[in-house]
């Protein structure tokens, strides 16, 4: 598989809300699923379906504690990229809201 096909497969997997939420819940530290499930108004299967394609992907990896299992970030750099999203997020809002400000004072626009 190509590198563009296996970042664009990468970039899907981080297409659901459920999903990214779960992935900033982890940045935090390890956290069982019912944890998981207080902080994220979903069904815990839909949790579950999820959660199974994030370990697919390998970004979380799972340990099982007695009853609990328990899910952590498989690598610091899943935590980059989701700082990273942050911040190209805030620059393209402020880039949109500054080119709003010019719309709305340059009567030549």
């Amino acid at each position: 598989m190509p590198l563009y096909q296996a970042k664009a497969e990468l970039f899907r997997t981080l297409g659901h809300p459920v999903r990214v939420r779960v992935l900033e819940l982890l940045q935090d530290g390890p956290r069982a699923v019912r944890d998981l499930l207080a902080e994220i108004d979903v069904e815990p299967s839909n949790l579950s379906q999820q959660l199974a394609v994030l370990r697919r992907a390998g970004l979380v990896s799972s340990t099982r504690e007695g009853a609990l299992v328990v899910y952590t970030l498989s690598t610091p750099d899943v935590a980059d990229l989701l700082a990273a999203g942050r911040r190209i997020l805030a620059n393209v809002l402020t880039d949109r809201d500054g080119l709003r400000e010019q719309l709305g004072t340059d009567s030549t626009a």
